[in-house]
C-alpha cells in the first residue's frame, strides 16, 4: 500500500520533470554540440540566446546587468527553487541587511540568517581566451535548471545562485576567431586584438577603480545589489604539472580584512579539494603550489575580501584543442600543496568542464549545508568592522612590529650584560613555538601609541584644487558599496573648518577594510625565498593606495566625527558641483591643476577656439568669444570645472594647437596601449594606433606630431628576444598568410635595425616621442648620455643590474620631486607619488647638455605604499627627463604615469606633452 501510494505521488512529479526536459533544450540541441566537445566553442550571441531559453524555467530569473564597452547586453541568470525565485526581493533585502550589519544585534542577525538563503556568485568568461570559464557557466546553468537529484534540490532550496557572464565581448571575439577555420586542427586562439575592448587581461585589475563598463556592472551586483557571501571567479591556467590551482592561497594575506575571511577560504577550499578527491579527479594544488595570494585588492575575486565576502579563484587547464598534462617531477610527490598529484596524460576540454561543474557543486553544497553560518558570519565580520571603527584600534602592520623589535633591541644593547647576551645563545636550529620573546611593555609603547591609531574617518574637503577628480575617487568608493556622507553646511572637525559640500567617509561601517585600503599605505612584508635569497614576486601590486594614486587631498581623523551629515544612498554616484562661467571682458582662466581642464581645452581646440597657456604656472587663457563661452558654460556644468573671468589679457602667452597623436600597439593587443587609447577618449584627445610595420615604413613626420610608446614597446639594447607572446591558450604569433588582410599590418615588433632609425629620423625632423616604463629603452638606442642608476660592478668589474637580494621594488607608490618650473610639469606639485613597478631609473652623465630632469628621488626612503627593498639605491636617481633630438624631443618617464587608468595625479605628465606650443 505504501509503495502504491509513493508511485501515485511521484507520477505527477515525473510527468512534470519529463515535460520540463522537453521544453528546455540541452546544450547540444541548442548549440549543435555538447559543451566540452573537442574543437568546439560557442560565441556570446549563441550563449545569450541560450540564457533566454533557460529563463523560461521557473527556477530562473534573467537579469540584464548593463551594457558592455562594445554595446552588448551583459546577463546574469539567477537560479534557485521556484519558491525562492518568487521571493527574491526579500532574500536580497536579508542579504543586504546582514552584510551591512548596522543596527542589528547578534540575536536579530541569527534570526535573519535563519530566514535567509545563501547567495552565491559564480562567473565565467572574464579572460575570454580562458575558454573553460564561459563554457562551464553554460553547463552549470543547464545542470542546475534541469537536474532533480537530492543534492541539486537541496542546493536550490537553500541557495540563490548568481551565474554571471563576465565578458560578453570577449567570448564573441575569441569563439568566432577560433571557429573561423574549417579544419579543426588549424583552430587557434591567437586573436588579433584585446578581448576586452580597451584593457584585455586587465579587466581583472579594475575592481576598485571600475573604469570599464563591465566592471561597473559586476561591482554594482556584488557590492550594492546582492552582496553574496561567496563569490567564485573561474580562470585559467593551472600551474604546469597540475590540473588547477585553487583555495586556500599562499601568504601574505592583507592585514586589514577580518580573520574570518582567511579561515572561511580554508573551509570552502577544503570542500572543493575533497569533492575532487572523492570523485577521483586529481591534480588540485593550493597554497605554495601556486602564485596566488590574498594580499592585493582590485581583482574580481580579491576585492570581495575587503567586503567580508569569501572570494574563490581557480585556475584550470583546458582548451578545445586537446593538450597534454606535462611531466613536472617535483609535483608527483604528494604534499600539503598537492595532496593528490596527476600523472602526465592527454587532456580533453570536457574534462575541464566536468572538473569545473564539480567545483561549482562543491561550493554550492557547502553553502547549502552551512547556510545560516555563512549568513551570520558575513554579519559578524561587518559587526567587527563597525566596532573597530567606533573605538581606538591599531592594525598590526609589519612596520609597527619592526618598531617594537628595534626599540627592544636598542634597550637590550644599552644594558649589554652577560645575562642578556646569554639569553640568545640557544641551539642552531629553529624550533616552532620557541621563538624569542621580549617584554610586553614594548607592545604598549608602539601598539598603544595614540598617534598610531587607525583613522575613525577621512574627510575630503570640497575646496581642494581638483575636486572633480576627488568626486571620481568617491564614486569608486560608492560603486564598491562604501557608505559615504556629505556635509550640507560648513563644519569643524579636529579643530579644522571644512566647507559645505565636503565628503566624510567613516570607518565604523561593514566594509571598513576596503575604506582603510583605499586611504592608507599598504605595508607589504619583506618576502624572500630564504634569508639572503631572491624575493618572491607578489601576485600583482604590492602597494596601490587609490587616494595617493589619484592625488586626493584628505584629512585623516583619529577621533569620532559627528555632524549634520547626509548619507549618500548606497550606489548613488555623485557629480562635481555644476559651475557657472564668470563674466569677463578680456578672457577666461582655468586652473592647470584640474585634470578635467584637458577636456575643456580639447573641446575648444576642436571647435577652432584659440587657447593659450600662461608661461608662469601654466594656467589656461581663453579670449572672450561667443563660441568659447558656449563651450565653457557646457563643460563647466558637465565636468565641474571652475572658469574665472579676467578683464586684462596676460602679458605673456603661449598658443596651443592640437597634435596628431599615435599610440604604438602590436598584434594581439598591448594592454598598456589599450589603457592609453581609453584615456585619450576620456579626456577628448584624438589618437590612433600605429603598428611596427608602419613605423618601419618611415615617413612618420608626414602623418604624426607625437608617438606614444607605452611600457613594453621598445626592447632593450641586448640580444634580440623571441617574438612577443599573445594572450590565450595558443599564444604563438600567426603567419601573415593565415590572417585576413586587414590584420597582416599589425604583425611585427620594434627592432634596432628597421624601427629605431625611423624613430630617430622622426625626432630629427621635429617629431616628439613619449616613452613610458621599459620603452624608455629608446634613450639607450639613441645613445643619449644617460645611464641606468640601478647598476653596479660585479666581481669582474663588469656593470650588471642590482641583484634581487639587494634591490627589488614591485608595483608600489614612491614619492618623487618634480621641477615645477618645467612646462612639461605644468599643474603638478613639487612632490607627488608615482606608480613604480621595477621601473627604469636614470643617471645623467656629465655630457647631458640640453637634457632636463623632470622627476627624481631626493631621499633614500621614497616608499609611500607597498614594498621597496633596497630603496636607498634610488637616492638622487632620475625618474623622468626630456632630451632634444634634432628638431624634436624625447620624453622618458620611468614610472607608469597612466597606470591602469588609476594614477590620475600623474596624467598631466602625459597630457602636457600632447599640444604644440607656439
Amino acid at each position: 500500500m505504501r509503495n502504491k501510494f509513493y508511485r501515485l505521488l511521484t507520477l505527477p512529479l515525473l510527468s512534470a520533470v519529463m515535460a520540463w526536459g522537453q521544453t528546455v533544450p540541452s546544450p547540444k540541441e541548442h548549440f549543435g554540440f555538447n559543451i566540452g566537445d573537442d574543437y568546439k566553442l560557442a560565441n556570446y550571441t549563441q550563449t545569450a540566446a541560450y540564457f533566454k531559453k533557460l529563463a523560461a524555467s521557473d527556477r530562473t530569473q534573467l537579469v540584464d546587468i548593463g551594457m558592455t564597452e562594445e554595446g552588448r547586453h551583459q546577463y546574469m541568470l539567477i537560479v534557485s527553487s521556484p519558491e525562492n525565485i518568487k521571493n527574491l526581493k526579500r532574500y536580497k533585502e536579508l542579504s543586504q541587511r546582514l552584510a551591512h550589519a548596522k543596527g542589528l544585534t547578534d540575536e536579530q542577525a541569527r534570526s535573519l540568517a535563519a530566514e535567509g538563503k545563501s547567495v552565491i556568485w559564480i562567473d565565467g568568461g572574464l579572460h575570454a581566451t580562458e575558454v573553460v570559464g564561459a563554457h562551464q557557466l553554460i553547463e552549470t546553468m543547464y545542470q542546475l535548471v534541469t537536474r532533480t537529484d537530492a543534492e541539486t534540490m537541496n542546493i536550490l532550496n537553500n541557495d540563490i545562485i548568481l551565474l554571471t557572464h563576465a565578458n560578453p565581448d570577449g567570448q564573441e571575439l575569441v569563439s568566432d576567431w577560433y571557429m573561423r577555420e574549417a579544419d579543426p586542427k588549424k583552430r587557434a586562439s591567437n586573436i588579433p586584438r584585446l578581448y576586452e575592448k580597451y584593457v584585455g587581461h586587465d579587466n581583472n585589475r579594475d575592481f576598485y577603480m571600475m573604469n570599464m563598463k563591465e566592471s561597473q556592472n559586476i561591482s554594482r551586483q556584488l557590492y550594492v545589489e546582492w552582496l553574496p557571501q561567496i563569490m567564485y571567479n573561474h580562470h585559467q591556467r593551472g600551474p604546469a604539472g597540475s590540473v588547477l590551482a585553487g583555495p586556500p592561497y599562499r601568504d601574505p594575506f592583507n592585514y586589514v580584512f577580518d580573520p574570518l575571511i582567511v579561515t572561511s577560504i580554508d573551509a570552502v577550499g577544503a570542500a572543493m579539494n575533497n569533492r575532487l578527491n572523492v570523485e577521483g579527479k586529481p591534480g588540485y594544488t593550493q597554497r605554495a603550489g601556486s602564485q596566488f595570494s590574498t594580499w592585493w585588492n582590485g581583482g574580481l575575486r580579491t576585492a570581495p575580501y575587503f567586503h567580508n565576502m569569501i572570494g574563490l579563484l581557480t585556475e584550470i587547464i583546458g582548451n578545445p584543442t586537446p593538450e597534454t598534462v606535462p611531466l613536472v617531477p617535483e609535483r608527483l610527490i604528494p604534499n600539503g600543496a598537492t595532496p593528490n598529484p596527476i600523472v602526465p596524460q592527454v587532456w580533453h576540454f570536457r574534462q575541464s568542464i566536468d572538473y569545473s561543474v564539480s567545483l561549482n557543486y562543491a561550493v554550492l553544497d557547502y553553502a547549502a549545508r552551512y547556510r545560516t553560518e555563512l549568513l551570520y558570519n558575513i554579519y559578524k565580520m561587518g559587526r567587527n568592522s563597525i566596532d573597530r571603527g567606533s573605538r581606538d584600534n591599531w592594525t598590526f602592520y609589519p612596520k609597527y612590529i619592526d618598531s617594537i623589535q628595534a626599540v627592544a633591541k636598542a634597550e637590550k644593547k644599552k644594558k649589554d650584560t652577560a645575562a642578556t647576551a646569554a639569553e640568545g645563545e640557544e641551539g642552531g636550529e629553529f624550533s616552532f613555538g620557541r621563538e624569542d620573546t621580549i617584554a610586553n611593555k614594548y607592545y604598549s609603547m608602539i601598539l598603544k601609541d595614540p598617534k598610531l591609531r587607525d583613522a575613525r574617518a577621512y574627510i575630503i574637503p570640497a575646496d581642494q584644487p581638483d575636486f572633480p577628480t576627488a568626486v571620481r575617487f568617491l564614486n569608486a568608493l560608492i560603486l564598491s558599496g562604501i557608505e559615504v556622507q556629505k556635509a550640507p553646511a560648513a563644519f569643524t572637525a579636529a579643530g579644522k573648518s571644512y566647507p559645505a559640500g565636503s565628503y566624510i567617509v567613516k570607518t565604523d561601517q561593514a566594509f571598513r577594510p576596503h575604506v582603510i585600503d583605499m586611504f592608507e599605505p599598504q605595508d607589504h612584508p619583506n618576502d624572500f625565498q630564504y634569508p639572503g635569497g631572491p624575493p618572491i614576486r607578489p601576485y600583482d601590486a604590492a602597494g596601490w593606495t587609490l587616494a595617493f594614486q589619484m592625488g586626493i587631498k584628505f584629512d585623516r581623523i583619529l577621533d569620532a566625527v559627528d555632524g549634520q551629515f547626509q548619507q549618500v544612498p548606497y550606489g548613488e554616484l555623485q557629480s562635481p558641483p555644476k559651475q557657472a562661467v564668470a563674466a569677463a571682458k578680456a578672457g577666461y582662466l582655468i586652473d592647470p591643476r584640474i585634470n578635467n581642464a584637458f577636456i575643456v581645452v580639447n573641446d575648444l581646440l576642436k571647435a577652432g577656439v584659440k587657447v593659450y597657456r600662461i608661461p608662469a604656472g601654466g594656467a589656461y587663457y581663453i579670449p572672450v568669444a561667443a563660441k568659447a563661452q558656449a563651450i565653457l558654460e557646457k563643460d563647466a556644468a558637465d565636468f565641474g570645472i571652475t572658469v574665472t573671468g579676467t578683464d586684462q589679457k596676460p602679458a605673456a602667452l603661449t598658443a596651443l594647437s592640437p597634435m596628431k597623436i599615435a599610440i604604438w600597439n602590436n598584434y594581439g593587443g598591448s594592454i598598456p596601449a589599450g589603457w592609453m587609447l581609453w584615456l585619450m577618449e576620456q579626456y577628448h584627445f584624438s589618437a590612433e594606433f600605429i603598428y611596427s610595420k608602419a613605423i618601419d615604413a618611415g615617413g612618420l613626420k608626414k602623418k604624426y606630431d607625437v608617438i606614444i610608446f607605452p611600457t613594453g614597446a621598445i626592447p632593450d639594447t641586448g640580444k634580440p628576444k623571441r617574438a612577443p607572446r599573445m594572450g590565450g591558450n595558443d599564444s604563438r604569433p600567426p603567419k601573415p598568410e593565415d590572417l585576413p588582410e586587414q590584420y597582416r599590418g599589425w604583425l611585427g615588433k620594434i627592432n634596432a635595425d628597421t624601427s629605431i632609425p625611423q624613430l630617430k629620423q622622426f625626432l630629427e625632423e621635429g617629431g616628439e616621442i613619449v616613452t613610458i616604463g621599459t620603452s624608455t629603452n629608446l634613450a639607450y638606442h639613441l645613445k643619449l648620455p644617460v645611464q641606468s642608476a640601478l647598476m653596479e660592478k660585479n666581481s669582474k668589474g663588469v656593470m650588471k643590474p642590482l641583484a634581487g637580494s639587494k634591490y627589488y621594488i614591485p608595483g608600489s607608490l614612491l614619492t618623487a620631486s618634480l621641477d615645477t618650473t618645467a612646462v612639461e610639469n605644468y599643474g603638478m606639485p613639487a612632490s607627488n607619488d608615482v606608480y613604480f613597478d621595477r621601473s627604469p631609473v636614470f643617471k645623467l652623465t656629465s655630457e647631458t647638455a640640453g637634457i632636463k630632469k623632470l622627476i627624481w628621488f631626493p631621499t633614500d626612503k621614497p616608499l609611500h605604499s607597498g614594498w621597496a627593498w633596497g630603496q636607498q639605491y634610488l637616492k638622487d636617481g632620475v625618474a623622468a627627463f626630456v632630451a632634444p633630438v634634432g628638431k624634436g624631443k624625447l620624453y622618458a618617464f620611468g614610472p607608469e604615469i597612466t597606470f591602469r587608468g588609476q594614477s590620475h595625479s600623474t596624467f598631466k605628465l602625459l597630457f602636457n606633452q600632447l599640444y604644440k606650443q607656439n
